[in-house]
């Protein structure tokens, strides 16, 4: 039995659109504020009166922080105050092109900067006058490279980082050096012709794909909640990337893996033993390379670990919360 409360699949069908859906009205706050090139960047912050410590979640691409009311109610209830924002191009957040349904940005500089604005305008203020440590950082797929990214510069930011299944590589049906040379011959003829930039191959506008040919979650009732999410506000849906986005995600993943052993933070990084979305192998790469890391395979699930069916999420949100509680390592 778990020690901690986490929120159960069978429970949701009456959970969700009354606990959940509550918590999010009544203690959730949400606004914008002015990230990079002066565009609204959203986020939601629940402050927890009687919060033993804060958490800041860093989502991964094509993720809202609506996707995460489950995440964020699960936190809360376990004593931390949440906070959250949209990357840009994304969620409730200003898109960079005229197309919102493309997944692109000019580098991931843009989003570590706009994370950094989040931290020293809402975050780590809150935390100092409530006089804790530097606070926790979660982090999902696209948003564990933006925050393996964001410790390089500011480690002394955050206390202890939980990793999921964390967008260290790209799991790609073709050999690496081909899909890179398609990025980058995709990127020039894209400069070339001067138009805005092109969907990467077989990439397409948002599209509502069937639970039957979903690689993220085993559980039915957690993604239909998701998409339900998604279709009730339009404004958060994203399609597929571009080649650009793809060119600056290679070269965010690659100084990742280069530069790990810089990221010196206590790190817990969960890995989904079925993933299709990212390279696990990268992982364990970072891994190898980290100074202070615990490494957890979660057998037999998919990508999206923190939406994943009972058995899958509850060990994940056990491994979470107990990395989080447990006495800080000496580096």
């Amino acid at each position: 039995m778990s020690r901690f409360s986490i929120s159960l699949e069978s429970d949701l069908e009456h959970r969700y659109p009354s606990d959940i859906e509550e918590f999010w009205q009544k203690l959730v706050n949400q606004g914008n504020f002015k990230g990079v090139g002066g565009q609204d960047i959203a986020y939601a912050i629940a402050k927890n009166p009687n919060a033993k410590h804060t958490v800041v979640v860093s989502s991964g691409r094509i993720e809202g922080l609506i996707k995460y009311k489950e995440v964020v109610f699960d936190l809360f209830n376990n004593g931390y105050s949440v906070f959250i924002h949209d990357h840009i191009g994304q969620g409730f957040s200003d898109r960079l092109l005229t197309n919102p349904h493309k997944g692109y940005v000019d580098g991931f500089d843009r989003y570590t900067e706009d994370l950094h604005t989040f931290m020293q305008d809402y975050v780590l203020p809150y935390a100092q006058q409530n006089e804790q440590s530097a606070p926790h950082l979660l982090c999902h797929s696209m948003g564990g490279a933006i925050g393996a990214l964001y410790l390089k510069k500011y480690p002394e930011h955050f206390d202890k980082v939980a990793f999921s299944a964390p967008m260290f590589g790209i799991a790609a049906p073709l050999p690496l050096f081909i899909a890179n040379l398609l990025v980058n011959i995709g990127c020039f003829l894209n400069r070339l012709f001067k138009s805005e930039p092109w969907y990467f191959i077989g990439m397409k506008d948002y599209d509502l794909v069937s639970f039957k040919k979903n690689v993220l979650t085993h559980s039915r009732t957690r993604y239909r909640f998701f998409r339900d999410e998604y279709e009730k506000h339009p404004k958060a849906q994203l399609g597929g990337v571009t080649f650009q986005w793809l060119k600056q995600a290679i070269l965010a993943m690659n100084d990742i893996i280069d530069n790990a052993e810089q990221i010196k933070n206590h790190c817990l990084l969960l890995q989904a033993g079925a993933d299709e979305v990212v390279d696990n192998g990268k992982q364990q790469q970072v891994v190898g390379k980290l100074p202070n890391a615990e490494f957890k395979v979660i057998d037999d699930a998919k990508h999206e670990l923190l939406l994943e069916a009972d058995s899958f999420r509850v060990p994940s949100m056990n491994a979470i919360f107990a990395h989080f509680a447990s006495a800080k390592a000496e580096n």
